[in-house]
């Protein structure tokens, strides 16, 4: 099955569509999400203030040299709502809701200045007993450094609109 990103609107106007509806997910099926993101201090620093994690490992270069990294880690929320962030154009942009989060996994440390990349498994799917117009979808999604090293999994469940019955019916699909 081929995706297009863009539906034609007229002879001279596209409009972006990405996201999969319930009918496109196929289990077995893996999905690279791109692009990549390199990881910078500053996403670093802001992450740990936002958060309010004190852990010094995040963001005191000194102390950090003294451990067995002997570099700042880069905080794990950050990693996980980027790799989350680069499923969203696929696996969630045309969600319901997110009902589960599960096994999130940190194997691996990652540092500033590593690019980070996402894949996600299609695990399963079912069509929603109490919801008639949406389905439930459940992935597999990892995150691997600049050199194919695996850092990161986890599952994540959600619940996704069957075509023909998300908010934007009128606008997107009604061409189809």
């Amino acid at each position: 099955m081929q995706f297009q990103p863009y539906k034609k609107i007229n002879d001279n106007r596209y409009r972006e569509d990405f996201g999969f509806y319930f009918e496109d997910f196929t289990e077995g099926m893996i999905i690279e999400h791109r692009p990549g993101r390199t990881l910078t201090r500053t996403d670093n620093t802001w992450m740990t203030l936002l958060t309010m994690n004190t852990a010094q490992l995040h963001f005191d270069a000194n102390y950090a040299q003294k451990t067995e990294w002997q570099l700042p880690l880069v905080d794990s929320t950050l990693t996980l709502a980027i790799i989350t962030g680069m499923t969203v154009n696929t696996i969630s942009k045309k969600v319901v809701a997110n009902l589960e989060w599960d096994k999130v996994q940190l194997l691996k440390p990652v540092f500033e200045g590593d690019t980070i990349y996402a894949e996600s498994e299609i695990l399963s799917k079912r069509e929603s007993h109490s919801r008639p117009t949406q389905g439930i979808v459940t992935v597999e999604t990892r995150g691997f450094k600049q050199d194919g090293e695996q850092f990161m999994r986890f599952m994540r469940t959600v619940l996704v609109y069957k075509k023909g019955h998300s908010p934007n019916y009128n606008i997107d699909e009604a061409s189809e």
